[in-house]
C-alpha cells in the first residue's frame, strides 16, 4: 500500500530530511585521509541525537539473519556499493566513499547519502561520481503526477549506462514516511510508463547505485556489505523527494554538503 502525506506530513518530512543533509555536512568537513569511519559515524550519532533525532539505521533488524545493523551510518568505501559498516580502518587518499544516513524525528523518516572523495581521486571514478549525481537529479525530474515509477527509473538507466557504467538491480529507491521502507521500490532501471502512478503526497528516497564496471553485485559475510562483483568502485546519492502541486519538491539538501566540502578545499 502507498501512502499518501498530507502538506503537514510533507513538513515534518523535511525536517527529518534536513537533519540528515546537516549530519552529512558535519562527515564531509572530517572526510580526509588517516580518518576512521567509527569516528566519522560517532560525529553523526552525537549530533542526530543531541538534535533530538533517533539514528534510523541503528539496530536495524535483518532480512538474512545477520545481526542487527550496528552503526549510524552506513560507509561504503570504493567498491562496496552500499550497507558498509564503519570499522577502524582510516580512509587513504583515491578512496570514495558513499555516506547513508537516516533519522527518524516527530515520527517520520529522513534518508539520504552523498559519495565523497577522499583526496585526489582518479579521473574516471570523478566521472562516476557527477555521473551518478546527474542521474539522481535526471530521476527526480520525472517524479510529476501522472508519470509513473518506470519513467524515474528509465531516467536514471538511461544516463548512467551512456557514460558505460552498470547499473545494480537487485538494490532499489523506496517509499517514506513513518517507516523507513515503504512503498512502492523505486528501481533504478526500467521502461517509461512502468509501474505505479505517481500521485500528489507521495514521498519517494530515490537513489541511484551506479558501478564503475558491470552492474554485478555479491554480499559480504558480515550480512550487510553489499560490493561490486568485479571489485570496481561504485558511487550512490540518494535524495528524498515529495510531489507537491504535482511537481517534485527536494525535501534533503545537498547545499549544507557542498558548503562543508567548498571549505574544507
Amino acid at each position: 500500500m502507498i501512502f499518501l502525506k498530507t502538506r503537514e506530513e510533507i513538513e515534518l518530512m523535511r525536517e527529518s530530511a534536513l537533519m540528515v543533509s546537516r549530519t552529512l555536512a558535519i562527515v564531509a568537513r572530517e572526510v580526509k585521509p588517516g580518518v576512521k569511519p567509527i569516528d566519522l559515524d560517532k560525529l553523526a550519532e552525537e549530533f542526530i541525537r543531541d538534535n533530538g533525532g533517533v539514528p534510523a539505521f541503528k539496530g536495524y533488524k535483518s532480512h538474512n539473519g545477520a545481526p542487527d545493523f550496528p552503526a549510524t551510518l552506513c560507509i561504503s568505501i570504493n567498491e562496496a556499493v552500499v550497507h558498509g559498516i564503519p570499522t577502524a580502518q582510516p580512509l587513504k587518499e583515491g578512496d570514495i566513499i558513499s555516506v547513508d544516513c537516516g533519522v527518524k524525528k516527530n515520527g517520520y523518516y529522513g534518508d539520504h547519502a552523498y559519495t565523497f572523495a577522499v583526496g585526489a581521486i582518479k579521473p574516471e571514478v570523478q566521472k562516476l561520481i557527477d555521473v551518478t549525481k546527474q542521474s539522481l537529479m535526471l530521476g527526480i525530474e520525472q517524479m510529476i503526477s501522472g508519470n509513473r515509477i518506470g519513467d524515474i527509473s528509465y531516467a536514471i538507466q538511461q544516463h548512467a549506462e551512456k557514460n558505460g557504467f552498470g547499473v545494480v538491480r537487485e538494490l532499489v529507491g523506496h517509499g517514506l514516511g513513518k517507516n523507513l521502507h515503504e512503498e512502492p521500490e523505486v528501481p533504478n532501471y526500467g521502461k517509461r510508463g512502468d509501474g505505479p502512478k505517481l500521485k500528489e503526497g507521495m514521498v519517494l528516497a530515490i537513489e541511484p547505485m551506479i558501478n564503475l564496471g558491470k552492474k554485478d553485485i555479491k554480499q559480504l559475510k558480515d550480512g550487510w556489505t553489499i560490493i561490486t562483483a568485479d571489485g570496481k568502485p561504485s558511487a550512490h546519492f540518494e535524495h528524498d523527494v515529495a510531489i507537491v502541486n504535482g511537481k517534485p519538491e527536494i525535501l534533503s539538501s545537498y547545499a549544507f554538503i557542498e558548503e562543508a566540502l567548498a571549505l574544507v578545499k
